[in-house]
């Protein structure tokens, strides 16, 4: 099995030359200056995400459109790195990649709860499949049948044999009580975040040092928001609120999610692990504005975590997970420019919004 110097040797140099074509801060604040879509997809076109663009006809170049097709360079990303890393790091990569396909598959679940509302001249799987992210042959649910079999019930069904069977076995008795995909879309992500560290815990050395901070600040960013969020608007019971969040995590620890579920202070909390992040209090004074900005403050916080991995020792598992993640916290910041310039918002309702402008390359 290929570990160390010798299995990173040729992932760490290409993975650094597809990190060197990320977007740097300058590039994302001229596409940012863009007056509107029509400009920036022209200036996306002189960009590595080009290729991506260049095959659409002028009336496909819809921001729907475009976002899938962005989606794709991230997608091409994940493949190479799961095809060049060393043989036990690949669980891992296969499962940081399952986020999108539990993110299809809340997709799918969704419109079929709600096709019987659409106003639409295509058919329930022809509007679906242009949100899907574009999973390629690592897929493995059948979304089109699932989409297409009429009844959520159906559907699940449908996954008999994947990843995903157990756990949505399981929470379709709360389903067919309640008719609320609440529990559903919970289980899903629980499940994911479980398998994923477990798949980190599994490695050994570097990998599992740098797989478990680079993993763990991620989870931790979501298990924090989860239980903010849960005890804002959700209003949830202390007991719901633990059974609906993780009980792990990098620096947010079992106690942290306990003590906001039994109503501690949360800033407090968030001081503590992100001794950076201040007046939390004022942004929790008016969740509905104050949360987007909390989150975007953690995910800065992840994504000097990935930034800081490319500095040092190469061989490891760190810096391919790092990349991926950046490349995705990149591409979100694209479709945040995609919406505003397509919905002509003033910059002061955009800007903001935007990772990558803050942070060195």
């Amino acid at each position: 099995m290929a570990s160390g110097v010798s299995g990173y040797a040729a992932i760490s140099t290409r993975v650094r030359a597809m990190y060197s074509d990320l977007l740097s801060p300058q590039e994302m604040t001229r596409l940012s200056d863009s007056p509107d879509f029509s400009a920036l997809v022209s200036g996306l076109k002189a960009t590595p995400y080009g290729k991506y663009l260049s095959g659409l006809k002028d009336n496909e170049l819809t921001p729907r459109r475009v976002i899938l097709q962005i989606r794709n360079r991230l997608s091409d990303s994940y493949s190479s790195v799961v095809q060049q890393a060393p043989e036990q790091t690949r669980s891992l990569v296969r499962q940081l990649f399952r986020y999108f396909e539990v993110g299809n598959l809340k997709a799918v679940l969704r419109s079929i709860q709600t096709v019987s509302s659409w106003n639409s001249d295509l058919a329930p799987w022809d509007r679906v499949r242009e949100v899907l992210f574009p999973f390629g042959s690592f897929s493995t649910i059948p979304a089109q049948a699932m989409v297409e079999s009429g009844s959520v019930a159906a559907a699940v069904e449908l996954l008999r044999g994947s990843p995903y069977e157990a756990t949505m076995s399981f929470a379709m008795k709360r389903y067919s009580t309640e008719q609320n995909l609440f529990p559903l879309e919970v289980a899903l992500d629980l499940n994911y975040w479980r398998r994923l560290w477990a798949e980190a815990k599994k490695l050994s050395g570097k990998d599992r040092e740098m797989g478990l901070k680079i993993i763990g600040s991620l989870l931790d960013l979501n298990n924090l928001m989860w239980v903010i969020r849960y005890k804002i608007y959700h209003e949830l019971s202390e007991e719901e609120l633990i059974n609906y969040t993780l009980p792990f995590g990098y620096h947010v620890r079992d106690e942290d999610v306990r003590a906001i579920a039994a109503g501690a202070d949360i800033a407090s909390i968030i001081s503590r692990v992100y001794p950076s992040i201040t007046h939390v209090n004022e942004l929790l004074e008016h969740p509905e504005s104050g949360l987007p900005k909390l989150e975007h403050l953690l995910k800065q916080q992840v994504m000097q975590r990935c930034v800081a991995a490319f500095i040092g020792d190469p061989f490891h598992i760190g810096i391919p997970l790092a990349y991926l993640l950046l490349s995705d916290f990149e591409i979100q910041d694209l479709v945040v420019l995609i919406e505003a310039k397509s919905s002509r918002l003033k910059d002061e309702d955009f800007r903001p919004l935007l990772l990558k402008t803050t942070l060195a390359h």
